[in-house]
């Protein structure tokens, strides 16, 4: 092979590369959920609201112990969920001070109500919501689309139904 082709191909390998990264980089903000708008941020500034499940179905797709797993965490349930909230549909309120998960909108916009922020927060398709200490909300689907939610939560309690 000539020195001009293989010098060609590499150009071309950098070009491509570049391009994949430039792509990458293009679309990386749309992989986080939609956040508390600046300002907006303050603890407790929502209070408990008393919604029920509404046009909600929750299906547990699988569970691990994790105490039966080398990382040995007594009294904890892996869990991952699939949610699906039809049109109106809500999500009642539910901490997870004591269950994190991460919450993947699938398909669909869904509007959060947080404990600690004073603006509806708006999440959608494609977006990852990290849910930890401190976050207490409920959801609603305003939207004319069902939204289709895929949840990976820490559980204690296996009896514990909350969503």
């Amino acid at each position: 092979m000539s020195t001009s082709n293989v010098t060609s191909r590499t150009l071309w390998q950098g070009f491509a590369l570049a391009g994949i990264l430039a792509g990458s980089l293009a679309t990386a903000p749309a992989a986080f959920a939609g956040e508390c708008p600046a300002g907006k941020l303050q603890a407790n500034v929502r209070d408990k609201v008393d919604h029920k499940a509404v046009g909600v179905t929750d299906v547990t797709l699988g569970a691990i112990n994790l105490e039966k797993q080398p990382a040995n965490i007594r009294d904890r349930e892996l869990r991952f969920r699939k949610l699906t909230i039809e049109p109106g549909g809500i999500v009642p309120w539910h901490s997870h001070d004591d269950r994190p998960a991460l919450i993947f909108v699938q398909q669909g916009e869904i509007v959060e109500y947080a404990s600690n922020c004073a603006e509806p927060i708006v999440h959608k398709a494609g977006e990852i919501r990290p849910e930890v200490a401190g976050v207490a909300h409920w959801w609603k689907n305003l939207g004319k689309e069902t939204v289709i939610l895929y949840v990976g939560d820490v559980r204690k309690d296996p009896h514990d139904h909350h969503m």
